[in-house]
């Protein structure tokens, strides 16, 4: 029977979704873990639409101009958290270069109306980098997660292939700049494994994670969304991944989770 009842929670998940007129990154992305997510009544909110203005060679979002932030997306998002009965909450969205804030505003907006109208609920939010700007970056932090999560994704080296438009001591100053505004807020980051980097570059992101206080950290597998996508240079052996993380609880993270189908938002709660 748990396999039925797993199947029927991710039917009901979708109706939800569908009937509240909210994306996920679960099914944007075709991530490997969303029948375990959906089946256990979970999902991450993709806010701000799904197109994304950037071109990472390895993400399967929808590529192109969205539309103005909906001020009603809040309330939506408020009506699946409670009809899902969650407690924990993870909020991303696609990359969004052509709104002055990056869509900050829009992220407080939905951090403060779950804070307001769900008694404990905790809120992780997983941010663009809004290119660099610092008042962007307070308008999030301000509005009081409890956990600020930006994902380096990559080597530095890889950055030109692999992630167009972004910058990665852009995204280490971002990491840094929410902890110098909130000293006790969580922060946590992700790299993807499999598009050709060394050993050695995987450990000096590591370093430099930790350099910036980054508290969490999560390590997985590439997989290649489709032909026109980034290849995929290397599968990496369960064996490395429990290296890798060793390694990363070594450098004094106080979370760690690694592993093939692992994902930024996998097991949040988990992590935290």
């Amino acid at each position: 029977m748990k396999p039925l009842l797993r199947l029927s929670e991710v039917h009901r998940v979708k109706r939800i979704l569908r009937r509240t007129r909210l994306n996920t990154v679960c099914e944007e992305s075709r991530c490997p873990n969303i029948s375990e997510c959906f089946g256990s009544g979970t999902a991450t909110f993709m806010i701000l639409g799904d197109r994304c203005t950037r071109s990472c060679s390895f993400c399967n979002v929808k590529r192109g101009k969205g539309r103005p932030p909906d001020p009603e997306e809040p309330y939506r998002l408020l009506e699946a958290v409670k009809v899902l009965g969650l407690s924990y909450v993870v909020i991303t969205s696609v990359t969004r270069d052509d709104l002055p804030d990056g869509g900050a505003s829009q992220f407080a907006s939905c951090i403060k109306v779950l804070k307001e109208n769900i008694p404990n609920v905790k809120v992780e939010v997983l941010v663009p980098d809004f290119l660099g700007k610092r008042e962007a970056l307070e308008t999030v932090v301000l509005a009081g997660p409890d956990v600020f999560a930006h994902n380096v994704e990559t080597v530095p080296r890889l950055y030109p292939r692999v992630r167009g438009g972004a910058d990665y001591r852009r995204s280490l100053e971002l990491l840094k700049g929410a902890k110098e505004i909130e000293k006790r807020l969580i922060t946590k980051s992700a790299i993807v494994v499999g598009f050709g980097e060394t050993k050695e570059e995987i450990v000096k992101v590591m370093e430099d994670l930790r350099s910036v206080d980054c508290d969490l950290l999560t390590i997985g597998q590439y997989y290649q969304p489709s032909l026109r996508h980034h290849p995929v240079v290397k599968y990496y052996r369960e064996e490395e991944f429990r290296e890798l993380e060793e390694i990363a609880r070594s450098l004094g993270f106080k979370a760690v989770l690694c592993g093939p189908n692992v994902r930024s938002s996998y097991r949040a709660v988990e992590v935290l």
